[in-house]
């Protein structure tokens, strides 16, 4: 205790701060963006799966400088060739990265393909060379690759299929199509949904009990032979980009209804609130009543919705596909490549063709690590 010259006594002991406050201080002083990537970033397998998917799809217009062959490029001297190892170091020497020559013999037993390597002689990979043709990004003709397999050799790293089709190579190009069906779909869907489900919450009334009725209709029908009956009246000699599209618009059309009743239910309980009679008392019109004032409280649940929907998407693709109703060959999707491997009898002898399951588990994983950890982050309640 300090008695100053007037009298006044000044207590010189430190203040005792409360921490807790000052936490919550600093946490409301951050940027929004800044404290959702510090509630993301605690959710570790949504932090891995997000850096995952972002390089997944940054990855996809490079597809074909990865891919050491063209998608439907066959080597018929080695259908069913099994996947090669690329190994550093022979007779404990380091070479660099190699593959062993390999020689294909028909198994009279099992009569299956026998593939023997020539472990004397390492063939190094060649890199940053000249292949087969093909577009980058789709529009930039070149015959660069990243590796190709040296002159007498292959590098199968997934193996070939029974076409003697590199398998890694159809699934890194299959990736553009199957990753990307999902982001046209959940697109259509969210326009569809958002639209009608805000009307339906806003205006009320008979447009309310239009939509909802059609939207009871629509989920009373069972998805799957749904899903059949409009990919079977696609015509069959559509090309493949077009197949794509409409695959896309159909999947996303019986998508938007459940993303319109939530839209719908959250609107119910937000018309009332008292920013939204202000806004219209002010003169706003419904539709920037809708866009700058409800939806925007309705975001965090929108954004979470989308990355959750987004792998059902690609599931209902690759279930087209896969039954022969999605895209066809030449197109090249993970369903597609599923498609090729229905005979189970190869199965059990050439198990690598189902190596494309693989990617869609690990893809749907990955979307829905991520759609969680981005709802706890968007969660204004989460403590």
């Amino acid at each position: 205790m300090t008695i100053l010259p007037d009298g006044r006594y000044v207590d010189d002991a430190p203040y005792e701060t409360d921490t807790g406050a000052e936490a919550r201080n600093a946490e409301l002083d951050m940027s929004n963006s800044r404290l959702l990537w510090l509630r993301f970033k605690q959710h570790k397998l949504g932090l891995i799966s997000a850096l995952f998917l972002l390089v997944s799809y940054l990855s996809l217009p490079f597809a074909g400088f990865i891919s050491p062959y063209t998608p439907n490029e066959r080597l018929e001297d080695y259908l069913y060739a099994p996947p090669q190892l690329v190994r550093l170091f022979h007779d404990g020497e380091f070479v660099g990265p190699y593959v062993y020559g390999t020689t294909a013999e028909m198994d009279l037993e099992s009569f299956s393909w026998k593939y023997i390597q020539d472990r004397e002689t390492p063939m190094k990979l060649k890199f940053f060379c000249e292949g087969s043709e093909y577009k980058l990004s789709g529009f930039i003709p070149t015959k660069t690759h990243l590796f190709c397999a040296p002159e007498g050799a292959t590098v199968f790293l997934l193996g070939s299929d029974r076409l003697g089709r590199d398998v890694f190579s159809r699934i890194l190009y299959g990736a553009q199509l199957s990753l990307t069906v999902g982001l046209v779909g959940i697109t259509v869907s969210f326009v569809i949904g958002i639209i009608l489900g805000s009307i339906a919450g806003y205006f009320g009334g008979f447009l309310d009990w239009i939509i909802n009725r059609v939207i009871e209709i629509l989920r009373s029908l069972p998805e799957l032979p749904l899903w059949l009956a409009l990919s079977a009246a696609v015509p069959s000699h559509w090309g493949p980009v077009a197949v794509f599209f409409i695959i896309s618009i159909i999947l996303g059309i019986l998508d938007w209804p459940g993303l319109a009743r939530a839209v719908r239910s959250k609107f119910l309980s937000l018309r009332e609130e008292e920013f939204v009679r202000a806004a219209e008392m002010m003169g706003a019109k419904p539709s920037r009543v809708i866009g700058k004032h409800l939806l925007p409280n309705f975001l965090s649940h929108l954004i979470a919705s989308a990355t959750l929907s987004i792998p059902a998407m690609i599931l209902g693709e690759t279930a087209l596909s896969f039954l022969g109703l999605g895209l066809r060959a030449p197109a090249v999707s993970w369903g597609v490549m599923l498609n090729d491997a229905q005979n189970l009898a190869s199965i059990e002898i050439y198990w690598w063709t189902a190596i494309p399951m693989l990617p869609i588990v690990i893809v749907v994983l990955a979307f829905n690590f991520f759609g969680d950890g981005l709802r706890d982050a968007l969660d204004p309640n989460r403590s």
